[in-house]
């Protein structure tokens, strides 16, 4: 009885957090839209927006220095993947298809992340999960209304594949260490290492040496309103990076990863009707139908059992709370 109170007070929180993730990483494009429109380069937005938050969370770099030496793959790989590569691999993929196939292609990533853990774990896959899936995908082609921009530029498509591909590095990275006890490397010190080494990369990308850094001085339009960029810069930064990465790295632990990738999904439906509230963009008939069927998938989605390996250990450890308090966590 205690153990299944405990399974699903971590479920509860998991979802919580992952919902949290889910709104503020859609927040980022409402963010961003009115810096792009103002004078500044997409990419540059975005190496704003990592190195800013690889500054932010140098303390915990430092607190944690000791972390790189230990597990320096799994840092490499959650900057070159989780941080430099969906943001690069999508921003390369925006300048050659439109932006609803390249969104639609980025968020196939629960399903290939069902794929890897069905047949590269050998783990096994709850139907659950697998018709979240189906549903969650064929609602954010209705959200992005992909029939209104089909392009078949076949390097488009591979960067935006691309971008999936490092989506679900993000999230198996997210889960590694979830069960390794006392000696499992600390999320947020993942999270801040990645961090770093995803500014390093998006540097060379970027080239942020040629930025118009007046923009940042001065104020942009957000809706007809006058709003500084520099409180803009401060919100993609702060919520729509940093807490956006926190709480989706602990989302994950606490569920697992093809089910806190389907509830990802949700980020898309997020950002569309923040772009209507905020920007004035007009929300469709079909795009209100697709937000509704995105949320049915992510709902049975989250009513998997989460298999073995992800989130019972933690249930078995004595709850999410103190496996979290183990590793150090202060969440």
């Amino acid at each position: 009885m205690h153990a299944s109170g405990s399974r699903e007070g971590g479920r509860g929180a998991g979802l919580g957090l992952a919902l949290v993730s889910a709104v503020a990483f859609g927040g980022s494009g409402v963010a961003a839209k009115p810096l792009i429109e103002a004078g500044l380069d997409p990419l540059h937005v975005v190496w704003l927006r990592v190195a800013g938050a690889a500054l932010v969370m140098l303390p915990v770099a430092v607190r944690h220095r000791a972390l790189p030496f230990r597990r320096p793959a799994l840092l490499a790989g959650f900057g070159l993947l989780a941080v430099a590569g969906v943001q690069a691999c999508y921003f390369a993929s925006l300048s050659r298809i439109p932006v609803g196939v390249a969104l639609l292609l980025e968020y196939l990533a629960p399903a290939l992340v069902l794929g890897w853990v069905r047949f590269v774990q050998r783990r096994p896959v709850t139907k659950a999960a697998a018709l979240g899936v189906v549903l969650a995908a064929g609602g954010l082609a209705c959200v992005v209304e992909v029939w209104s921009g089909l392009s078949f530029d076949v390097l488009g498509l591979l960067f935006a594949l691309g971008a999936a591909c490092c989506q679900v590095g993000y999230f198996v990275l997210s889960d590694q260490g979830g069960d390794a006890g006392e000696d499992a490397p600390d999320p947020l010190g993942v999270i801040a290492y990645g961090l770093l080494v995803g500014a390093a990369v998006l540097t060379v990308v970027a080239r942020p040496w040629g930025m118009d850094w007046r923009v940042l001085g001065g104020t942009v339009r957000l809706d007809g309103s006058a709003v500084p960029a520099a409180a803009l810069l401060v919100w993609i930064v702060l919520v729509a990076t940093v807490l956006a990465y926190v709480t989706g790295v602990l989302s994950v632990r606490r569920l697992s990863p093809q089910v806190a990738g389907v509830v990802a999904c949700l980020e898309a439906v997020i950002a569309t009707v923040l772009a209507w509230v905020l920007l004035g963009e007009h929300l469709s008939a079909p795009q209100v139908f697709g937000g509704a069927v995105v949320l049915v998938g992510a709902f049975i989605a989250q009513s998997a059992t989460p298999a073995k390996g992800f989130a019972e250990p933690v249930a078995e450890s004595g709850g999410a709370e103190r496996e979290l308090s183990a590793r150090g966590t202060a969440a």
